[in-house]
C-alpha cells in the first residue's frame, strides 16, 4: 500500500501493548491493517491488502466488504444523507459517510469470521484513511473473555465509550488515524506512534467522564483530580459525590445551596466534601455542586443508578455506577479496578510456578493470599522455594523469624509493618518486613508505587521459583508473575 506500512503496523502493535498491558495484560492486543484499493474491483489482484501477510486473515476474507457497505448505505435511506449548499461540503460529508460504512462492514465481517472460527477475540476498526489509492483501516483485536468481563454502562450510544477499556480503544484508534495521515512521510528511524501511554489513558478517562456528565459537560475528570489533590485542615479528601442532572427524581435533597459552586472552584468543593457522610453525598451536574442529597432506595419506583465519584485518599478517587467501579484514578492516572485475586487464576499460576504442589497446599496458600489482599495498608506476600536462603541473604534488610507455619491470623499481624513476608510453598515462614531487591526490568511501571515495582524486580530476578501477591495501598492487587 505504501512504503512504510510494516513500520507503522509494528509501531501500532507496540503502542497497543504498552497501553492495554497497563490496563490488563489479559487483554492481549493484536493490531493489523486492511487496505481496500479505491480503483480496483473486489476480484482483482491487490484489491484487498492485509498487513502483515502472515496474519491468520487473508485478503479473500474481506473481498465482500465494499458490497456489505453498499448494502448498509441502502438500509440507511435518504434520511441519512445530508445535503449542503456548497458542493465541496456535500462531497466531503458523503465521502466520510462512505468511510464509516466501510468501517462498519469490516467490523461486521470480522465478527462473522470470529463466530465461524470460534475465535475468542473482539475486533474494533478505525474509520479508513485514504492513503495512496487505498482505504486503510486499523484493526485492533482484544481477548473477548477479558474485555467482556468488565462492567459496561447501559444505554450506550454510537461514538460514546461504555467503560474504560472501550474509551482506551477509541483513543488508540484515533491516534492511529492521526499517525496514518503522516505515514507516507514518516522517516524509517522515527517512531510512528510515540504518545505517552499514561497520557493516552488520561485522555480515555476524560472521554469516559464526558460520556457520563449530564449534557456532555467537559472538565469533570480534571475537576475530580483537582479536588482529590487538596487537603482540608490537614485531612485527606474522603467523601462522595453523585453526578446527575438537576432535580433528578431519584435524589432526595438534604441541603440546597442558594448559589451553586462551580466545579472549577476545587477548594470550596473540597471543603463541602466534608459534609458528605454515609448515604448523604454532594450533588453535581458536572458543572456545579448545588447541595447535598441521598439516592432513593432501590425499592423506590423513582430509583435509577447514578454515577458516583468516591474520593478515597489524597490524589485518589474512583468512579462507579450501580455498585460497579468503572475506573480508579491515582495521581491523575486512570486504571481498571483490581479486585480480589481470583481463586482460579491463583491456582492456575501456582501450578505453573510450583508444579509439585497438590490441591490442599494450593488451597492453603490461597487462604493466605486472601488474607494478604485484605490488608488495607498494602503488603507483599512472597512464596518462594528458596525462602530460607533468601531470608539469610537478606538478613540485614528483614526480620528473620524462627521457622513456623504461617496462618491467616498471624499473617494479619505481620503484614502491619512495611516489607514483604517470605514463606515457602509449604507455608513455612522465614522472614517478615523484608525489603526486596532485584534488577531493573522493562516491565516496570513508573505510575505504580515502589511496592509493586520492587516486587516485580524481585520476581523477575529471583533464581528460585517464586510467586508474589502485591497489595498496594491504593487498593490495586497484583499477582506476579501475571
Amino acid at each position: 500500500m505504501w512504503e512504510h506500512q510494516s513500520l507503522f503496523r509494528v509501531s501500532a502493535q507496540l503502542f497497543a501493548e504498552g497501553i492495554f498491558n497497563l490496563l490488563d495484560r489479559n487483554l492481549r492486543p493484536e493490531v493489523f491493517l486492511i487496505g481496500f484499493a479505491s480503483s480496483k474491483e473486489p476480484d482483482e489482484p491487490g484489491a484487498v491488502v492485509v498487513e502483515p501477510a502472515t496474519t491468520r486473515y487473508s485478503a479473500h476474507d474481506f473481498k465482500d466488504v465494499k458490497s456489505v457497505a453498499a448494502t448498509l448505505e441502502t438500509d440507511t435511506g435518504p434520511q441519512g444523507i445530508v445535503y449542503h449548499l456548497h458542493p465541496n461540503d456535500h462531497d466531503r460529508i458523503a465521502k466520510h459517510h462512505w468511510y464509516e460504512l466501510v468501517c462498519r462492514a469490516t467490523e461486521s465481517t470480522l465478527h462473522s469470521i470470529a463466530a465461524s472460527r470460534h475465535e475468542n477475540r473482539r475486533s474494533f476498526c478505525a474509520v479508513p484513511v485514504s492513503l495512496q489509492g487505498y482505504l486503510v483501516t486499523v484493526v485492533l483485536q482484544l481477548s473477548a473473555d477479558c474485555y467482556d468481563g468488565y462492567y459496561t454502562l447501559p444505554k450506550a450510544t454510537t461514538g460514546r465509550p461504555t467503560n474504560l477499556p472501550h474509551a482506551a480503544v477509541m483513543e488508540f484508534l484515533h491516534d492511529c488515524n492521526r499517525a496514518l495521515r503522516e505515514a507516507d512521510t514518516a522517516d524509517n528511524d522515527q517512531p510512528v506512534l510515540d504518545r505517552d501511554y499514561n497520557e493516552l489513558l488520561r485522555s480515555a478517562g476524560r472521554r469516559l467522564m464526558l460520556r457520563v456528565a449530564p449534557a456532555g459537560t467537559h472538565g469533570l475528570y480534571d475537576a475530580c483530580n483537582g479536588i482529590a489533590a487538596l487537603r482540608h485542615e490537614g485531612d485527606e479528601g474522603i467523601g462522595t459525590m453523585l453526578v446527575s442532572r438537576r432535580l433528578h427524581p431519584a435524589i432526595v435533597p438534604v441541603l440546597t445551596l442558594e448559589t451553586p459552586v462551580p466545579m472549577r472552584d476545587h477548594r470550596s468543593i473540597r471543603k463541602l466534601l466534608e459534609l458528605s457522610e454515609g448515604h448523604t453525598a454532594l450533588i453535581s451536574d458536572a458543572s456545579h455542586v448545588f447541595g447535598l442529597g441521598q439516592l432513593v432506595p432501590e425499592s423506590d419506583g423513582q430509583y435509577e443508578p447514578l454515577i458516583t465519584v468516591h474520593f478515597t485518599n489524597h490524589y485518589s478517587w474512583e468512579m462507579s455506577h450501580a455498585g460497579h467501579v468503572l475506573m480508579r484514578v491515582v495521581s491523575n492516572t486512570p486504571r481498571l479496578p483490581q479486585g480480589q485475586v481470583a481463586a482460579d487464576n491463583f491456582a492456575r499460576t501456582a501450578r505453573i510456578v510450583f508444579p509439585s504442589l497438590n490441591s490442599d497446599s494450593i488451597d492453603f496458600l490461597w487462604d493466605l493470599a486472601q488474607k494478604a489482599s485484605n490488608q488495607p495498608n498494602g503488603t507483599i506476600l512472597v512464596i518462594s522455594t528458596g525462602a530460607a536462603k533468601e531470608a539469610q541473604r537478606l538478613t540485614r534488610q528483614c526480620f528473620r523469624v524462627v521457622p513456623r507455619i504461617m496462618t491467616p491470623s498471624v499473617l494479619r499481624l505481620v503484614t502491619n509493618i512495611d516489607g514483604a513476608v517470605l514463606i515457602e510453598p509449604s507455608g513455612m515462614c522465614h522472614a517478615i518486613g523484608a525489603i526486596l531487591d532485584g534488577l531493573a526490568t522493562e516491565k516496570g511501571d513508573s505510575a505504580r508505587g515502589s511496592r509493586y515495582n520492587s516486587a516485580l524486580r524481585y520476581v523477575n530476578s529471583s533464581k528460585y521459583p517464586v510467586l508474589a501477591v502485591v497489595v498496594s495501598e491504593d487498593g490495586w492487587i497484583d499477582l506476579l508473575p501475571s
